[in-house]
């Protein structure tokens, strides 16, 4: 609000001063209670701020359930559902119940930045927002609001932000695992060129730093192919990576991109081995024509395990997901979601057990956690703000006849070099 303030030359206009004055106070308080800055105790003593009152707790999401992303937002909005629906019923957290506010940006980052001044005000945290370049535009409000906020996004950029959590590993990090499995495996070797297609923006560039960097450690070239969001048809792409001799094709794009790439390469006679990021799989890809060629060509790298693992909290967590939604596809997203949602719901309860609920308590909560451990892969370490939460992929590989559609390969573990790539970043 713009105000203009009068000269105080009389009782009236200095009255109207010290009115103006208030309310820019009032103005003031609610901008701190907007970042998190407010704190009132509730009537059981522990402290509130935004998005909590007595008896509930309210956490949003900023989802694609109609762009690119659209068959994993809804996985991961239906699996954290799930959670809140599970924490619910037995008791709720800080003796509140749980509600998650829902609002879709399909993949438009104008969109989501409306949709978070929206509910920014009303939400203590944000366990779901999809895409890179969305989290990217939000990475200032985030931080001044002092919101929790895990990224369905792996950039390196997105790191370095307290409040902003990238889970497990990022982007490159996955692409240095690539290159180490394609090589490990003899499908290519020193001299050999590697085709690279990925998405213009954060994701895609983060991607290209690791493959070019395990790439020259391994004495090879990466040919880089570089596809908007919108593109779905990858023959230009196919023919210029046939024509630059690629032995091997990475891709970091969507799941349309890859089963595009995956059927034009087959059909064009360009059979080459394909790795995928995991945001570029999803199981529907085996119900189209590209299924032949995805299950012969394709692996996927990612920090979590496939749905059809044997670990016990996945197949408790599959399990639970398939009564509570039938009929629905069991894929990543609703791991990645369920996981999000459970180490929210853990900073939450740490965070009461501390006596406040307030924002910047929560995420205080959160940095604490040396080895959060969900029971859905690897353990990870949230204390150090500037590094990947972890260091491990697994390998995973498409199989029309798995839950999720994809089974383990490899198990977690940290490629060779990681470290000495993550120390040259600084």
């Amino acid at each position: 609000m713009n105000v203009t303030h009068p000269r105080p030359r009389t009782a009236r206009t200095a009255a109207l001063a010290a009115a103006l004055a208030a309310v820019l106070l009032a103005g003031t308080a609610c901008s701190s209670k907007a970042d998190g800055g407010s704190t009132d105790d509730a009537a059981d003593g522990v402290k509130s701020g935004p998005g909590v009152t007595d008896k509930t707790i309210r956490l949003g999401a900023l989802t694609d359930l109609t762009g690119p992303y659209a068959t994993l937002g809804k996985s991961i909005v239906q699996a954290q559902q799930m959670w809140a629906d599970e924490t619910n019923a037995a008791g709720g957290i800080c003796g509140r119940q749980v509600e998650i506010v829902v609002k879709d940006h399909g993949y438009d980052v104008q969109k989501a930045v409306t949709a978070y001044a929206d509910i920014a005000p009303d939400v203590v945290a944000l366990p779901q927002v999809i895409g890179s370049p969305v989290v990217a535009a939000l990475l200032d409000d985030i931080e001044r609001d002092h919101m929790l906020t895990f990224p369905q996004a792996w950039a390196a950029s997105l790191l370095g932000r307290d409040s902003v959590q990238v889970l497990g590993t990022t982007y490159d990090l996955d692409m240095i695992a690539a290159v180490d499995f394609l090589s490990r495996t003899k499908k290519i070797a020193k001299g050999d060129t590697i085709g690279h297609v990925y998405f213009e923006g954060d994701y895609g560039a983060n991607a290209l730093e690791g493959s070019e960097w395990a790439a020259e450690q391994a004495g090879m070239k990466v040919a880089g192919q570089k596809i908007k969001a919108t593109d779905s048809d990858l023959t230009a792409q196919v023919s210029a990576l046939n024509k630059a001799g690629v032995k091997a094709i990475l891709i970091s794009a969507g799941p349309a991109q890859t089963a595009s790439l995956a059927g034009v390469a087959a059909a064009r006679g360009l059979k080459v081995p394909i790795v995928s990021s995991a945001p570029g799989y999803a199981p529907q890809l085996l119900k189209t024509p590209a299924a032949a060629a995805l299950e012969a060509m394709v692996h996927v790298v990612s920090a979590a395990p496939a749905v059809s693992s044997d670990l016990p909290g996945v197949k408790k967590m599959v399990a639970s997901y398939k009564k509570a939604y039938p009929g629905e596809p069991v894929d990543s997203g609703v791991l990645s979601g369920y996981n999000a949602a459970q180490l929210t719901g853990a900073d939450l309860k740490k965070a009461c057990e501390g006596g406040s609920l307030a924002r910047q308590d929560v995420v205080k909560a959160h940095r604490s956690q040396k080895n959060a451990d969900t029971g859905l892969g690897t353990p990870q370490n949230f204390t150090l703000v500037t590094a990947p939460a972890s260091r491990s992929t697994y390998v995973l590989k498409p199989d029309a006849k798995a839950v999720g559609g994809l089974v383990g390969v490899e198990e977690a573990h940290e490629a060779p070099g990681v470290d000495a790539y993550l120390a040259g970043r600084g």
